[in-house]
């Protein structure tokens, strides 16, 4: 069944301070297998793919001299459904 709607991403992203960032699920439904991969210059932590339940939170760090010039970051999840989406994130 298509929809006409558009599907809103359904993570907010916030810059806590420093080198850390959350993401945060602003959705009514859980999220599986949310990973994150940098490309480009730059430096983050290994993260295993995570679920996040309506208002839960991911924080990574993620260090690097010019990510706002030299890298992007892929952010991935799975809806209930098994449909799969990615949201690419520029700093």
């Amino acid at each position: 069944m298509r929809s006409d709607t558009a599907y809103r991403v359904p993570l907010r992203l916030e810059r806590a301070g420093g080198h850390l960032f959350r993401f945060t699920n602003t959705s009514d439904e859980t999220l599986r297998g949310v990973a994150l991969t940098l490309h480009g210059s730059g430096v983050m932590g290994a993260n295993a793919p995570a679920r996040l339940q309506p208002g839960e939170t991911l924080e990574v760090d993620i260090k690097g001299r010019s990510l706002a010039r030299d890298a992007i970051l892929v952010v991935r999840w799975f809806r209930p459904d098994g449909t799969e989406y990615l949201w690419r994130v520029s700093f």
